[in-house]
């Protein structure tokens, strides 16, 4: 069993103790959001976890006592740092900040467990192609002695997400192609292998590798683990990761980044079991 314990929130940053006594309880209770009364317990030990993934855009709050669950099981660490300001994530830190707090991961760690997530990608007046490859360039450079992988990925235009970022310019697959270009050339300048995640699109022809995010051969030669090759079908349409069970609860992280759509996913999801349950209804 995969655990997940940023896909629905930042619990790291806004829930480090309650996390962390999961932990050392031993348990977490996990609410099913389509149907708030169907709630599963699952045992956190090491005979019964595979692997915790981690995913915040702040990790400071854990690092002084991320080794009570990263001595016990095997683990790996997605790190957010974007090219966006307070205008679009009001409650991440600095870019700088990030940094520095990515580094201290790392030396408790080890690069080989921890990847940086630079994603998703969106274009609007202010965060422009260049400014885009200009700060990933700039962050690249300082962390990539530090880290696995580079995993980017394209904004997804959802009805709602229009909404809540009217100034947001819909890409085009020429941006999307400039972009993976200067990606891949400003990776491969720093000897840093970089990845898609959430598409079949594939930009080899830039340097660029199609996988998944979470997949056995990641957490495997991380933690140098050689786990069974499952089939799966992905979290999602164009994912290739290995399932996972999410704990913590949507709608509670204060990052309040105007692209989130963990929520509209949910929403998406929800309409469509909707749906079938009135065409067999019908």
């Amino acid at each position: 069993m995969i655990i997940n314990t940023g896909g629905r929130t930042d619990t790291v940053q806004y829930y480090t103790k309650w996390l962390i006594k999961r932990f050392e309880e031993g348990y977490v209770l996990s609410r099913n959001p389509l149907f708030p009364n169907k709630v599963t317990s699952y045992e956190l030990t090491p005979e019964k976890v595979d692997c915790v993934i981690f995913c915040s855009k702040n990790y400071e709050p854990i690092l002084n006592e991320i080794n009570k669950i990263t001595e016990k099981f095997n683990t790996y660490f997605h790190y957010t740092i974007t090219a966006y300001g307070k205008d679009v994530e009001p409650g991440v830190p600095t870019i700088e900040k990030s940094i520095e707090t990515l580094k201290k991961l790392s030396n408790i760690i080890g690069k080989k467990r921890l990847a940086w997530r630079y994603d998703p990608i969106l274009l609007t007046k202010k965060y422009t192609i260049q400014q885009h490859v200009e700060i990933f360039e700039m962050i690249a450079k300082e962390v990539a002695p530090y880290i696995d992988r580079c995993i980017f990925s394209f904004v997804e235009m959802y009805k709602k997400l229009e909404k809540n970022m009217p100034e947001i310019i819909p890409l085009t697959d020429t941006d999307k192609n400039i972009l993976a270009k200067s990606l891949g050339e400003v990776s491969a300048k720093y000897g840093l292998y970089i990845q898609t995640c959430g598409t079949n699109k594939k930009y080899s022809n830039y340097g660029i590798n199609i996988s998944g995010c979470i997949t056995t051969d990641i957490i495997g030669n991380a933690n140098k683990t050689v786990f069974k090759d499952l089939k799966h079908k992905g979290m999602r349409e164009g994912c290739h990761c290995i399932e996972s069970r999410d704990i913590g609860a949507y709608d509670a992280c204060m990052n309040g980044c105007k692209y989130c759509y963990a929520i509209i996913q949910i929403l998406k999801k929800h309409l469509k079991i909707i749906n079938t349950i009135i065409l067999i209804l019908h």
